[in-house]
């Protein structure tokens, strides 16, 4: 290939985040008759969430799809706004945000912190909470629950406020941390509990949708700038 890039994700092959973008790798170098390639690296192979970034600032990884919350609010603290605690009662207020102004001036955003970023974020979920010794029916449940979050203040913070007590943990290493009882909750959209197989060491799953969260595709904007019109065209209408 005349390019071969690299694209990182924190999630199981077998998590549709992987999975889809695998499926895009293989259209694209099908569409550009071999001239282009993407090797998919999941479930923090590469690192961690603020690695994986670093890494796409620096050039050394060329795409990233990051959750705004937990990953890109680092660099853009605006992109933490749609990880605020029941901001969002449906899907249909979701998608009008994201793909409207809000969606708009998230991307402005990355796009001047140097990076570049796909027009469409993917959906990651509303997310819900995963316990061993009792389910989560009213807020009072929460009272010192120690819950996994991931390394996000927002998490952190909003955790802290109903009273439980939060660790932050990347997820790979949850179901060890959820095994072991170091532990003994943790919270994701359905997808991701179903696909990391949380169920084998939690016994009560709690339809909470507290948050949403979904994926900015963020690259690096040299690697991208790099490639031909018709590339682009190509990398961008799949991916």
């Amino acid at each position: 290939p005349a390019f071969e890039y690299k694209c990182g994700t924190n999630v199981p092959l077998t998590h549709p985040l992987s999975a889809r973008a695998q499926e895009a790798a293989d259209k694209i170098l099908k569409e550009s008759d071999g001239r282009f390639a993407l090797k998919v690296f999941p479930n923090n192979q590469l690192g961690g969430d603020t690695d994986m970034l670093s890494q796409v600032r620096s050039g050394a990884l060329e795409f990233f799809p990051v959750s705004g919350v937990a990953g890109l609010s680092t660099l853009i603290p605006a992109g933490s706004m749609y990880g605020v605690g029941f901001a969002w009662p449906d899907y249909p207020t979701v998608w009008r945000a994201m793909d409207g102004e809000l969606g708009a001036l998230f991307r402005k955003q990355i796009n001047s912190a140097g990076l570049f970023v796909m027009d469409r974020i993917w959906n990651s979920g509303f997310r819900q909470i995963t316990t061993r010794s009792k389910p989560i029916i009213k807020p009072e449940d929460l009272a010192g629950l120690k819950i996994r979050v991931p390394v996000s203040t927002l998490w952190t913070s909003m955790f802290t406020a109903l009273g439980a007590a939060p660790s932050s943990i990347v997820l790979s290493e949850v179901y060890t941390a959820l095994q072991t009882k170091v532990v003994d909750g943790q919270e994701n959209p359905l997808v991701t509990i179903d696909t990391a197989r949380f169920y084998e060491v939690q016994k009560y799953c709690s339809l909470t949708n507290h948050m949403w969260d979904g994926y900015w595709f963020i690259g690096n904007r040299r690697a991208w700038e790099r490639l031909p019109t018709d590339l682009k065209e190509i990398v961008s209408r799949n991916i």
